[in-house]
């Protein structure tokens, strides 16, 4: 068996002249306690030796990656016939035996081999002093690590960093400027703001109109639609500012170029920091936008420092002052911060923006967590994930619409508390319900009557004490309202009577024709009283029965009013006769 060796200054080959030792794995080390005893258990075979720093760079990056190097391949087929050959990592091993049909090795026992052959390198190797191999161990790290570094050029997000600080500072500025453009010409042409909203084209107008006088005469196809131009035209003959003179236009103009020239700039920027984008962070992307997904590793720190945040931190990366805000306050916490700006949040309704954001933040941690340590450089996971996002949002906005019109969805059955309900298996099979002839009320009612109904209405009471306090308040309000409008009815009938004993207290004759009247009204009182006694019973009976009640009522009263001045005329006829 034969042992591949990687070191500094090339690729050595040893050879196991006791393989029985090897088998030991614990005892191993023993036999690589000295120079003396190792070299009884391996001898180098054959060593290739690197010419230069660039070719041992060059193999060393493909050990890294598991490659067989072409001198390496070379090597081998010139030492290795028909020997197996042990190596330190295993997929280095198999694109060997694939490219060269050698049988490789790697278990503990070669893992236990590599470390005594390189405690004992030196010894083994003859020529390669330990003085030589430091600088060049050193030398080949420095290298490797330039390699990376020049290599993954395109994974570093620093530049990103600086593209969008430097994209808002340019918004920043551009504001600025453009605010002062409009300033500063507004003092000879203050309508044109109003005419023309967006900066750029406003100075790209100034720029070319300079004097307001000058507007009849010039062409604004290239810049402004047909209408607006007619406008500008029209206003530009009956405006209202002040005259400036050329050394002012000269300098409105220098600071319209400025404008434009940063405007340029921006976009250059805008395209640069786009590609990079799509470069670094794919995923990323998608989902959120370039400009976001900026702003989040540049919030983050790097794209790597972003990848550790959880999804809840990536939610309200942005919002920390009013986070910590509201745990002092004790109040409710943001539901986002720098990722609301993204347009899936965008097109949510606002009862919905909190939930596609915690959806949302959640995929996108995912998304740079792929980025930063995944090998593929596509945005496949992304614009998957932002269809499903897209799907949850339409059926969130669906249950919405269900909710508002009412459909059997949207609505929540509501059931009444029922003390007959049974309970396990049968829970639906209700109580037969049997009639209950108390609940009719007739004007017949007598007071021995009354006294049974009085019973009854005290167990329909009960009943009622289960029922849900909306039910208590529907059946409780309208026999309150009767017991007050009889209390007025009693106190009026009883004034009329007094009225009437006033009037017929003169003679024996007035007293034998009021008699009848008495009974009669004493009579109607013995119904009113029944009829009272029936209502408190049958309180609760019913909205409709209490109805026709008071119909009832309204009839009696209307009949007794109809009577008393009959009654009156006939007294008075009477006085007459007897003076």
């Amino acid at each position: 068996m034969l042992v591949l060796f990687e070191t500094p200054a090339g690729f050595a080959l040893f050879k196991v002249l006791d393989e029985g030792k090897v088998s030991k794995v614990e005892d191993l080390w023993q036999e690589f306690s000295s120079a003396e005893s190792a070299k009884k258990v391996v001898k180098l075979k054959a060593f290739s030796k690197f010419e230069n720093t660039a070719e041992a760079l060059s193999a060393a990056t493909c050990l890294i990656e598991s490659k067989p190097y072409k001198g390496l391949r070379k090597f081998l087929r010139a030492h290795c016939d028909g020997e197996s050959l042990a190596v330190a990592d295993s997929k280095l091993g198999n694109a060997i035996k694939e490219k060269l049909q050698i049988d490789c090795v790697h278990n503990n026992a070669v893992m236990e081999l590599m470390r005594g052959v390189r405690s004992q390198l030196t010894e083994l190797i003859s020529g390669l002093a330990v003085q030589d191999l430091a600088p060049m161990s050193l030398g080949l790290s420095h290298s490797l690590s330039r390699y990376k570094l020049k290599f993954s050029a395109d994974k570093v997000d620093t530049m990103i960093i600086q593209a969008i600080g430097l994209l808002d500072d340019l918004d920043k500025e551009l504001n600025t400027y453009a605010m002062r453009v409009r300033e500063w010409y507004g003092w000879h042409f203050p309508e044109l703001a109003k005419i023309i909203q967006d900066n750029i084209l406003y100075a790209k107008t100034v720029k070319l109109m300079g004097n307001r006088t000058n507007a009849s005469k010039l062409d604004f196809s290239g810049i402004l639609p047909e209408e607006v131009e007619a406008e500008l035209k029209a206003a530009s003959e009956i405006s209202m500012g002040t005259e400036v003179s050329d050394l002012d236009l000269l300098n409105i103009r220098e600071l319209c170029d400025q404008v434009l020239s940063l405007s340029e700039y921006r976009g250059q920027l805008y395209d640069y920091l786009k590609s990079r984008m799509n470069t670094i962070a794919p995923n990323l992307t998608a989902l959120v936008g370039e400009l976001v997904g900026a702003r989040l590793i540049a919030h983050g720190g790097s794209l790597i420092n972003l990848a550790k945040q959880p999804g809840s931190t990536v939610q309200i990366l942005g919002a920390e002052k009013a986070l910590f805000r509201a745990l002092k306050t004790k109040h409710a916490t943001p539901k986002y911060g720098l990722i609301y700006h993204a347009s899936l949040i965008g097109q949510a309704a606002p009862k919905l923006k909190g939930k596609i954001s915690r959806s949302l933040a959640a995929k996108t941690a995912l998304a740079i967590r792929y980025d930063a340590l995944g090998d593929t450089e596509d945005n496949s996971m992304g614009l998957e994930n932002r269809a499903k996002l897209e799907a949850r949002l339409r059926n969130l906005e669906g249950r919405e619409l269900g909710h508002s019109a009412g459909s059997a969805k949207g609505k929540p059955k509501i059931e009444v508390y029922d003390k007959d309900r049974k309970k396990g298996a049968g829970a639906l099979i209700t109580a037969a319900k049997t009639y209950n002839p108390s609940a009719d009320s007739t004007l017949g009612q007598t007071l021995n009557n009354a006294a049974g109904n009085g019973e009854e209405a005290e167990k329909k009471k009960r009943k009622t004490e289960s029922v849900p306090s909306q039910m208590e308040e529907v059946t409780e309000e309208p026999p309150t309202a009767e017991g007050k409008k009889e209390k007025k009815k009693k106190k009026k009938k009883a004034d009329e009577e007094e009225t009437a004993v006033l009037v017929g207290g003169n003679g024996s004759a007035e007293a034998d024709g009021d008699a009848p009247a008495k009974k009669d009204k004493k009579k109607k009182k013995k119904k009113e009283a029944a009829e009272d006694a029936g209502l408190q019973s049958d309180g609760n009976a019913g909205e409709e029965e209490t109805k026709k009640k008071k119909k009832r009522k309204h009839a009696e009263q209307d009949e007794e009013d109809s009577e008393q001045p009959s009654k009156k005329k006939e007294k008075k006829k009477k006085k007459r006769s007897e003076d």
